[in-house]
């Protein structure tokens, strides 16, 4: 019996959607709203994480009060702005066609996105992606978020694959670190902003353009053409 192709578990922002910049400016937004000034460039190196360790992790490196209820705060101030930027999100370059040929192909693929159903719903929608039909799994059914694997971990599993032969794209450090602590193959995109080395050094066994380059490629990370 011909072996099944790897599951294909895919990051959202930057890497099926292009909406990185959309999640920058409302980060920007909800961060003014509390009175903090921050580069925008400080803040897109923090995109694909959860937005509770993103909304620590910048609060830490400018030394101002973190509170749970601040954090709380920034994440529906962040949630708000990101729906007023939502009407220019769009699909990413042949997104839709990458995942129509997996299914075309019965190749298994799942979205895991560290946003909340709040923001991923906007993009899921942009992407024609209906997650009651299809697996897609929020940072509000898991625990922790990248660059912890419990996000890739839950996909697998609602596929019933083995988290070991999927294979992980995504845009983003974060992503190529969690697919490596959950022994996934990591394919990385440069659709949303990190710099082929970084992917690389992050863990990516393979880096392309966007979704239309992966798809012409597809066959070199376990797609059959």
């Amino acid at each position: 019996m011909t072996p099944k192709p790897s599951a294909f578990l895919f990051d959202l922002d930057g890497t099926l959607v292009d909406s990185v910049y959309q999640h920058v400016l409302a980060w920007k937004d909800a961060l003014d709203a509390e009175g903090i000034e921050l580069s925008v460039w400080r803040i897109h190196r923090k995109i694909g994480m959860s937005g509770g360790l993103f909304a620590n992790q910048l609060l830490r490196e400018i030394g101002v009060e973190i509170s749970p209820e601040r954090i709380a705060r920034l994440g529906e101030s962040h949630a708000e702005a990101y729906r007023r930027y939502g009407d220019g999100v769009r699909p990413l370059p042949d997104a839709k066609a990458l995942l129509d040929w997996l299914s075309q192909n019965d190749v298994d693929w799942a979205i895991a996105t560290s946003g909340r159903m709040a923001t991923a719903a906007v993009n899921l929608a942009a992407l024609g992606v209906d997650p009651d039909r299809n697996v897609v799994v929020t940072r509000d059914q898991v625990q922790h978020a990248k660059p912890n694997p419990d996000l890739f971990i839950a996909a697998a599993e609602r596929l019933g694959v083995p988290i070991e032969t999927s294979i992980v794209i995504g845009d983003s450090i974060w992503d190529m670190l969690a697919a490596m602590r959950c022994r996934a193959l990591g394919v990385g995109l440069l659709s949303g902003g990190y710099g082929l080395e970084e992917l690389r050094n992050a863990g990516a066994f393979r880096v392309y353009d966007d979704p239309a380059d992966l798809l012409k490629h597809v066959d070199e990370v376990g797609g059959r053409r």
